[in-house]
């Protein structure tokens, strides 16, 4: 089966800096990736430069069969790149409802898919990007990306801020994509085990190169391992 994703030496930063280093990797269709690493390693870096928002320096990038090195981000996003960002970006002057419409694409997932996966959102479908708890805003960022119908769904941070019940919630959804959706998905996850639990493979990140890439459950059972690459036991 082809990959869905090639990253080629891919150098990039943020103006004169330099933040990843010659990083390759490929994904394939329906396959899951943990992304970790220490805080400042360049973990959400790369999710950035996978969707076009920093300054390339060398390297290059395939999605779909297609060259996206020079791609501008929305047509980054219209060949099938979701993303949600760590900042959830709400607009206070649209309702869920809306936020949901506004970036909709024909495909598997629609208002009535995603109101199934987030019953939650379905009560609140009427209540402005502003009055909703981060729980709520999370979702929203979520299903606002499911519903421009991606192939690849990046994920950054999905669980930073949110309380254990939320973060439960959330990791069963980001589960039931990965099991059922055939998307392919890379999680940027602080909780590493957490992310090892949701995902099929593990990337780690050091000083903007990759220093592993294996199975997830191969750290997840390894726990000095783990602690080296990403200084954390739990």
């Amino acid at each position: 089966m082809p990959d869905l994703l090639s990253v080629e030496g891919l150098c990039a930063g943020y103006g004169e800096a330099r933040v990843l280093n010659d990083i390759g990797f490929a994904l394939r269709p329906g396959e899951s990736l943990a992304l970790l690493g220490r805080n400042g390693v360049g973990k959400s870096t790369l999710i950035r430069s996978l969707i076009g928002l920093t300054r390339r320096q060398g390297g290059r990038l395939r999605f779909a069969g297609a060259d996206i090195t020079a791609a501008p981000p929305f047509r980054r996003a219209r060949a099938g790149i979701g993303w949600v960002p760590q900042e959830r970006a709400m607009f206070p002057s649209l309702s869920v409802e809306e936020h949901l419409t506004t970036v909709a694409r024909r495909g598997p997932f629609d208002l009535a898919r995603v109101y199934d996966i987030f019953p939650r959102l379905a009560e609140r479908r009427a209540n402005m990007g502003n009055q909703l708890s981060g729980g709520e805003q999370q979702m929203v960022a979520i299903a606002r990306a499911l519903m421009t119908n991606p192939r690849l769904l990046l994920l950054d941070e999905p669980m930073e801020g949110l309380a254990p019940i939320i973060v439960h919630d959330l990791a069963a959804v980001i589960r039931r994509l990965i099991a059922e959706s055939g998307l392919s998905v890379i999680v940027v996850e602080q909780h590493a085990r957490l992310a090892l639990s949701m995902t099929a493979r593990a990337m780690v990140l050091d000083r903007g190169r990759i220093v592993h890439d294996g199975p997830s459950t191969e750290l997840l059972e390894d726990n000095d391992k783990l602690g080296r690459l990403v200084a954390v036991a739990a």
